[in-house]
């Protein structure tokens, strides 16, 4: 382009942002490395070319962004982009750019966009932000059917049984029965090199009337059907199905690493949620239950590795859980007969927020409708008893800090239970701040809706515009910050010399609710979940809608962090923590976690400015 061509693309870019942030030499250096392309709505899509990545700059025209099925990700007009995503992560584009209006598109090559990237942080920010924001969208969680988007490392035994070639089928037999499994990998040199089920057995020994002494090389299935670590359990039904097979080696480089049966895949299926639930519900005995829910633990890898959002893992991990509680009252109500006076029982923390993860503990406690006599508090004492411990043999472990129905204090009538919050309300000390973090976040699992209705009514009638408590509140949740340091590096917890990592949980998320939380006790919303909070929040334009939009964004890309993070460790066998590794991502990850810590850190700026200001 000459100087005269030259100028109007320079003015229009420099309109733009993040263009507008580059000085002016860079800018005309950029400007100068465009070329123009038309796209005609007759084109039906714009040509992407896989070898050429580029960055698209709509001048005119309406775009419409979708991805491999067709679903709509964006649309696009004048000053917006697209093919930033493989610019930032090397990958081929997957989405397809339909043409909606004749238009003109500037092409940015991709050293001209990795120099602005080097020479600008605004820039380089502003399409990693777009990027993240791509990526959410993208994984927005759609009811799928988790049998078919499972990885089969979430189902497969890991360390499955083996012998060598010249082990004997008696000697074998022997094995496969005490460690009660229905086959056994043989191995020769370090190498698979055959399957001895008990199929082989019966067909090839037992049938044929040969010794046990025989060697199991001349009785398994030699070069058995092998599935690499990374296939779907969708791929592995339609191998068994294929070979009529109910075994499958799987193989990791080259390695016998496990081995998936079609009972684990059943077992898979039977773990997806709505069945799981229903299960639940038709179980008659406690032993039972407690068998039951040893499939909790599959959904939530399942649920990961389906890839669904970090907000729909916590709400479907929750009406498990809620189910489970129900169930056990109702069992135990069984025992015991029928109660007294009409009851809720309460749950708090995550399972009160509906964003409950693995390693989740028990928070909590019982509301009665008045207070009960010595006859009424002896069942509920043994009610609630039985309650915490079938959620302990279960998997929810006893509350470190005893708050649990089974701990009188948690178990009050309704006018005992309003005594206690407005005392917390009104003498905002430091302990009754402290449990403001887990009771405020508080819901009904079972009972009267009426009941808990007067309790949290009655609650947020004493929180709403209570300028001292909610001062208290802010400066408690103010204690933790986001782990950011200096130049914006992660700071790191540590365990005397053990470095652990960046805490997730107690660094990310709990701070979001925290903030969410002293939002909706000021303004009376009685949501407790925080995706839920910050949604109400923004409707009422108690916060204005860019930056609950960012928090939201900010707490669902650090909860599917943490989650993947724990389901990578589960995989890997290893003890499932909050903690990340930084350098076991991406650079591109580390600069979006960076940013979402710092909206958390803008917007504990925020809470303190609107909470604080007269104190």
């Amino acid at each position: 382009m000459d100087a005269s061509e030259l100028q109007p693309v320079t003015d229009f870019i420099k309109g733009l942002v993040p263009f507008g942030t580059l000085s002016d030499l860079t800018l005309e250096r950029c400007c100068k490395s465009l070329s123009i392309g038309y796209h005609s709505k007759a084109s039906g899509f714009v040509p992407l070319d896989p070898a050429h990545p580029q960055l698209y700059i709509v001048r005119s025209g309406a775009f419409e962004v979708r991805d491999k099925n067709g679903e709509l990700l964006d649309r696009l007009g004048e000053g917006d982009y697209f093919g930033f995503p493989s610019l930032l992560s090397g990958e081929d584009a997957s989405n397809r750019v339909a043409i909606l209006e004749d238009g003109l598109v500037y092409h940015l090559p991709p050293d001209m966009f990795d120099l602005l990237r080097v020479e600008s942080r605004e820039f380089d920010r502003f399409f990693n932000r777009a990027f993240a924001k791509r990526l959410r969208h993208q994984g927005r969680f759609k009811a799928k059917d988790l049998t078919t988007t499972s990885r089969i490392t979430s189902l497969m035994s890991r360390t499955p049984l083996t012998i060598d070639l010249k082990t004997s089928v008696a000697e074998a037999s022997r094995l496969m029965r005490k460690a009660r499994v229905s086959s056994v990998l043989v191995i020769d040199n370090n190498k698979l090199v055959g399957i001895l089920t008990d199929k082989d057995l019966r067909n090839r020994v037992l049938a044929e009337n040969l010794n046990g002494d025989l060697p199991v090389h001349q009785a398994m299935t030699c070069n058995p059907v092998v599935i690499e670590s990374n296939a779907l359990v969708f791929e592995a039904m339609l191998l068994m199905s294929a070979h009529n097979i109910h075994h499958l080696p799987v193989l990791d480089k080259g390695q016998a690493t496990g081995i998936v049966t079609s009972t684990d895949i059943l077992r898979g299926q039977s773990s997806q949620p709505l069945l799981l639930i229903g299960e639940i519900e038709r179980q008659n005995d406690i032993a039972s239950l407690i068998q039951v829910s040893k499939q909790i633990p599959l959904l939530l890898q399942n649920l990961i590795s389906a890839d669904a959002r970090a907000e729909e893992i916590g709400r479907v991990l929750t009406s498990v859980t809620d189910a489970l509680t129900r169930r056990l009252i109702v069992l135990n109500q069984q025992i015991l007969g029928e109660a007294p006076m009409a009851f809720c029982w309460l749950a708090f923390g995550s399972q009160g927020r509906q964003d409950q993860a693995a390693c989740s503990d028990q928070d909590n406690g019982l509301l009665l409708a008045h207070e009960p006599d010595d006859a009424a508090a002896g069942y509920f004492e043994a009610l609630s008893r039985a309650v915490c411990k079938g959620l302990d043999e279960c998997g929810y472990v006893y509350c470190p800090g005893d708050i649990m129905a089974q701990n009188p204090k948690w178990r009050m009538s309704l006018q005992r239970w309003q005594q206690v919050f407005d005392k917390w309300v009104n003498t905002p000390e430091p302990k009754a701040l402290m449990h403001a973090s887990i009771f405020f976040d508080m819901r009904s699992v079972y009972g009267p809706h009426s009941l808990f209705d007067s309790l949290q009514d009655s609650v947020l009638s004493k929180t709403k515009d209570n300028d001292i408590f909610l001062a208290g509140l802010t400066g408690n949740s103010l204690t933790s910050t986001p782990p950011l340091g200096f130049f914006r590096k992660f700071v790191l917890e540590r365990d005397g010399s053990e470095v652990k990592g960046i805490d997730l949980k107690h660094k990310g998320n709990a701070l979001i609710n925290d903030i969410a939380r002293v939002y909706a006790l000021s303004a009376g919303i009685k949501e407790v979940n925080t995706a839920k909070r910050i949604r109400a929040l923004m409707e009422q334009n108690i916060i204005n809608r860019k930056d609950a939009l960012n928090l939201a964004d900010a707490h669902e890309f650090i909860a599917h962090m943490r989650l993947s993070n724990q389901g990578l460790q589960y995989t890997q066998s290893i003890p499932i923590t909050n903690y990340l590794m930084p350098q076991s991502v991406s650079s591109l990850v580390r600069h979006q976690l960076r940013d979402a810590f710092k909206v958390v850190h803008d917007g504990q700026v925020g809470l303190k400015l609107k909470m604080m200001r007269n104190f």
